[in-house]
């Protein structure tokens, strides 16, 4: 799977996975934290976090110009590194109760501009890499795996922010309901009608406290609560720094592919290389590319709900605790060695491996089994979770799953039928819209989150924890097929003028679906439950039809 790929490559993949840690940690908690420290709806922040994400996949735009015509990819990647950084800091630090607003915007603000420098530009650097004749039958291959490099950081971030978060709480004697926020705000505004369910929970976190302590707790908790999450956006400011030690101190491997067209116009010996397109095949792949990011924004409108509406089903219809066997499932340290544990039986097993590597499967196989019952045996009978928790499957599916989908394009490439990468992102529409038919079918008998006022649903209309397991597992294959395959193709058919600018382009694509999850956030309290997903279903649909209507238009601009 690693074997032959230029060193270049590692470099960006972890550099890429120490800044994609800090990004998540921050995204796994961030509607969770507006709606704790300012009491905004589902609708706010969905409308706040659509925002957000819109710049932060906009900017790659004025990143990838930059990059192009002024700085070099490697300057401004690092001056996105940098930027993010100080993005990172303002929104750690922590102020009062209700306060801090205008700070929390620039903050944002700043992330976006920094991430719109770093992202497209080091996706950019990693294409020239491959432009090398040596290196170019890896392409989709290569980005592939830095994809893995993205999600390995993601699939810890949830779990860093959870830890944080529950450290703190405890400090102050407190432990997280998900219960609480919504109707502590609603009690502090003068609008809850029954005051004991608050005054319940309250005793829950302390006996002692009666009604004429709730005002103090309700504002005492949800302080705490917000101090936890700004303490969660701090472990993004070490991530950074990890990420800015690899990108700087590694630079020797990916040196000969920091070259711009305009860096190589100014230089005799780079001129040379140079590749001339015709104003036609300039214009066939820049009208290709547009299709295709058309095609893309109804997939991120739909992937994205995994940080707004998907959270907001995972709080309020989905079981707040589960048994030993499941919690395997939200437990890292108990996931992951029995990962590692099945990675070496396949070791153990699989023909064509060398009798060392048989040997090195066989222990690996043991140990992490073992690990795999140890940390096992650890667990009560009945484990809590934070609704977050759900955001570490996507990106555990992804590493998990992606060798197995690169062996499959692997041999399928050997035997001359491998699907070209337009046809991929096609398939993985489609895959879209089975894995939210899903959530369709869950939510039948579901009430309405207007139904329940936007509280959290009675004991009797939660729902098992694997109806989310399993939509996040189809949606990771489908990513598979879509989201690296698509970075790939933008790869090989952007101009190399433009190398920047399109990879840009593909994160303003990015952005407007981005943009439109929080037009389905608006949704949550507007319509049932299962005519949202279905929203989602019928928009990959008709944008898979659409794919596969201009395919041969798009894999002659591939090959052109």
């Amino acid at each position: 799977m690693f074997k032959g790929h230029p060193r270049g490559l590692f470099v960006a993949f972890f550099a890429n996975m120490g800044e994609r840690f800090g990004f998540y940690t921050m995204v796994s908690i961030f509607v969770l934290f507006l709606q704790a420290k300012y009491g905004m709806t589902p609708g706010q922040t969905g409308f706040m976090y659509a925002t957000f994400m819109f710049f932060v996949y906009f900017f790659p735009l004025l990143g990838g110009f930059l990059a192009d015509r002024v700085l070099g990819y490697g300057r401004t990647i690092s001056i996105g590194l940098v930027v993010m950084f100080i993005g990172y800091l303002l929104l750690a630090l922590p102020t009062r109760f209700q306060t801090g607003f205008a700070l929390v915007v620039a903050a944002l603000a700043t992330i976006a501009l920094g991430t719109g420098l770093f992202k497209g530009n080091l996706q950019a650097l990693v294409g020239n890499l491959y432009d090398d004749p040596k290196y170019s039958h890896m392409r989709d291959r290569a980005f592939t795996i830095f994809y893995m490099g993205i999600n390995i950081g993601a699939m810890f971030a949830p779990s860093a922010s959870e830890v944080v978060s529950n450290f703190i709480l405890k400090k102050s004697n407190f432990f997280y309901d998900a219960r609480i926020p919504a109707l502590a705000h609603d009690y502090l505004n003068g609008k809850l009608a029954d005051v004991n369910q608050l005054l319940e929970l309250a005793q829950k976190q302390n006996p002692a406290i009666t009604l004429d302590g709730l005002r103090q707790f309700a504002e005492t908790y949800l302080g705490t609560l917000s101090k936890s999450y700004h303490f969660g956006f701090g472990v993004a400011c070490i991530s950074l720094i990890i990420s800015m030690l690899i990108f700087w101190g590694f630079r020797k491997y990916y040196r000969q592919a920091d070259v711009s067209e305009k860096q190589k116009e100014k230089s005799a010996e780079l001129k040379a290389q140079m590749i001339q397109l015709t104003p036609e095949q300039t214009r066939q792949r820049l009208v290709a590319l547009g299709l295709v990011f058309l095609v893309v924004i109804f997939f991120w409108m739909a992937f994205h709900q995994s940080a707004v509406t998907m959270t907001f089903f995972a709080r309020d219809y989905t079981v707040k605790q589960v048994g030993k066997l499941t919690n395997l499932w939200f437990d890292l340290g108990g996931l992951l060695p029995l990962f590692l544990s099945i990675v070496g039986l396949v070791f153990l097993v699989k023909k064509g491996v060398s009798k060392g590597g048989r040997i090195a499967g066989g222990l690996a196989f043991v140990i992490f089994a073992v690990l795999t019952y140890l940390r096992y045996s650890t667990y009560p009978e009945v484990s809590p979770f934070q609704p977050q928790r759900f955001q570490h499957f996507n990106p555990f599916f992804i590493v998990a799953l992606s060798p197995l989908i690169i062996g499959i394009f692997s041999y399928l490439n050997k035997i001359g039928k491998e699907p070209s990468a337009p046809r991929k992102i096609g398939i993985g529409m489609l895959l879209t819209a089975v894995s939210f038919s899903i959530l369709v079918i869950a939510s039948l008998k579901l009430p309405s989150p207007a139904e329940l006022g936007g509280r959290v649903a009675p004991p009797e209309y939660l729902v098992s924890v694997y109806w989310l397991i399993s939509t996040y597992f189809l949606l990771t294959i489908a990513e598979l097929f879509l989201s690296p395959m698509g970075i790939s193709f933008v790869s090989r058919v952007a101009p190399p003028k433009y190398k920047g600018l399109m990879q840009g382009g593909w994160f303003a694509a990015t952005a407007t679906g981005n943009y439109l999850v929080g037009l389905v956030g608006y949704l949550w309290m507007k319509v049932p439950l299962w005519a949202l997903w279905s929203i989602l279903v019928v928009a990959c649909l008709l944008s898979a039809a659409f794919m596969f209507s201009i395919m041969k238009r798009l894999e002659k601009a591939a090959s052109s």
